[in-house]
């Protein structure tokens, strides 16, 4: 879905679009900063995917020890 700015007013913020914007600017980051292509543990770790893994493993209402 498009969120289209009102006259005279502000852009209605799409968080999850911003998410994956950052996300895929990190990645492009990565890959120039790499003397090789970057490897699937690589780019696991630019996107923070085992920190996710972590998160999701968690019983709701604890945190991290």
């Amino acid at each position: 879905m498009t969120h289209v700015a009102p006259l005279g007013g502000t852009a209605v913020q799409d968080h999850v679009a911003l998410a994956e914007i950052e996300l895929c600017g990190e990645l492009i980051i990565a890959a120039s900063a790499a003397e090789d292509r970057l490897s699937m543990e690589s780019i696991d770790e630019v996107l923070r995917v085992a920190e996710e893994r972590k998160s999701a493993d968690r019983p709701p209402g604890r945190d991290a020890l």
